[in-house]
């Protein structure tokens, strides 16, 4: 049995990890929705990520608007990368089972708050839903994209684990934290989801700096190739969510725009959603970081080149 037990294993940070779930452990009742709705006259995603601050046509009550449409998505594609981050997490736990039982116990109660976490966004669609005009609709199927992304090598996979709950992170600090005028309920549901998934982050970088050293130089060639082919999957989501919001939005907003303003509201919720789900963590510190650490200048120039066209079209 000692091949489950022969990549390096850091018991502490791992139980460091185990520590901070148990003493900041949260229930979605009792202390995210503590009995309260929805307060449908304050925005819910901020301008930082929205970028609605790019769209001067429109009057206030549509840029709350655009951000209520924005957020309800935003917290739909946590429910959706959540189920192949849990069954990924479940999977690589196999590595532990024989092995060290503290990073065992890490990555099974990373899988039971990421199941908590999916069960939460769940219930918040059903509780925006009612709140919207009628015409939303979420086209990724979590399922599907959950199979598509789990086909990839385990260290690709690791890869964009590590990056969405790095950017989870960003988008808390820097846009969710410090934005006063925002719905409380949404902030609290992302402050709640940031405390655990601090911890998340840790524990799929160990996860990823454990794979990569189970590779050898032509498997890692391929990883980083597919990847590169996972970013251009969740783009392909990105535009067409970006497609189907901004006719949403359109459609309900109560006034006719003209086309220019029409392919204005598209261009921006794109821009918006490709920083949110791509390049705002492609570009963070850390996983540049970790990313560099494994990969040599060929395959980061690949992986530039491919990210270009996205992070490029970002405003």
């Amino acid at each position: 049995m000692s091949h489950v037990t022969q990549h390096s294993v850091d018991t502490t940070r791992y139980a460091k990890c185990v520590e901070v779930s148990k003493r900041i452990r949260w229930d979605t009742d009792r202390d995210v929705i503590r009995g309260r709705q929805f307060d449908f006259s304050k925005k819910f995603l901020p301008d930082g990520l929205s970028k609605v601050g790019q769209l001067p046509f429109l009057t206030a009550d549509e840029k709350r608007l655009a951000s209520q449409v924005q957020g309800r998505t935003y917290a739909n594609m946590f429910a959706l990368v959540e189920r192949f981050i849990g069954a990924k997490v479940l999977e690589v736990s196999r590595g532990h089972w024989l092995g060290d039982q503290v990073a065992l116990e890490a990555l099974v109660r990373l899988t039971d708050e990421e199941l908590k976490h999916q069960e939460m966004f769940r219930r918040l669609e059903t509780m925006m839903a009612p709140g919207m005009p009628t015409g939303y609709r979420f086209l990724p199927q979590p399922n599907d994209v959950a199979q598509a992304v789990l086909a990839a090598s385990t260290w690709a996979v690791l890869a964009l684990i590590c990056d969405i709950e790095l950017f989870s992170q960003a988008h808390y600090r820097s846009s969710i934290d410090p934005e006063t005028q925002i719905d409380p309920l949404w902030k609290d549901v992302f402050l709640f989801h940031w405390k655990e998934e601090s911890q998340h982050a840790i524990v799929d970088e160990m996860e990823w700096m454990r794979e990569d050293e189970k590779l050898d130089a032509q498997q890692r060639d391929k990883a980083v190739d597919e990847l590169i082919g996972l970013v251009g999957a969740v783009d392909g989501i990105a535009q067409m969510q970006a497609k189907a919001d901004a006719e949403y939005f359109v459609q309900v907003a109560g006034r006719v725009f003209d086309e220019t303003q029409e392919q204005a509201i598209h261009a921006t919720m794109l821009g918006a959603y490709r920083w949110q789900y791509i390049a705002s963590g492609v570009q963070d510190p850390r996983f540049l970081k970790v990313l560099g650490s494994m990969i040599n200048a060929e395959q980061g120039a690949r992986i530039n080149a491919a990210l270009a066209p996205i992070v490029g079209a970002v405003h």
